[in-house]
């Protein structure tokens, strides 16, 4: 985690892409989300019963763009298990109570469908970072 007032977060995730391109030799991507929008996020969470009973099996997906509503219809049609999504924002939420490992619905076909990269933490996780941030 790091800190800082004055750049806007996209310009923080391509400055952050660029230097580590430049730097490491690397190319990757970077999602960064201020405290305040942290918060927002573990607020805005669509399923909140499933947090409390098994947050392991319940992601939080940071995407680079916010997906566009039939993109997001298209990855509700490609669902063949029982999980769940919702997105709100450059955020999805998914539930998987059959267990990720198992499960279709990987990262892979969720940037496809919904046209973004993203990166996606389970919710034990995602409070984790939330407390972090606070303090």
């Amino acid at each position: 985690m790091f800190g800082s007032r004055s750049q806007p977060t996209a310009k923080l995730e391509r400055l952050l892409h660029e230097a580590t391109a430049k730097h490491l030799g690397v190319t990757t991507e970077f999602f960064v989300r201020t405290a305040k929008e942290w918060n927002a996020i573990v607020d805005a969470n669509p399923f909140p019963a499933e947090a409390k009973r098994d947050p392991g099996h319940l992601v939080m997906m940071c995407l680079k763009d916010t997906p566009p509503p039939a993109a997001l219809k298209a990855l509700q049609a490609a669902i063949r298990g029982r999980e769940a999504v919702k997105a709100k924002g450059p955020q999805a939420y998914f539930v998987y109570p059959d267990g990720i490992g198992r499960s279709k619905l990987t990262i892979a076909v969720i940037e496809r469908i919904l046209g973004t990269r993203g990166t996606a933490r389970n919710w034990n996780t995602v409070t984790k970072l939330g407390a972090l941030a606070e303090s």
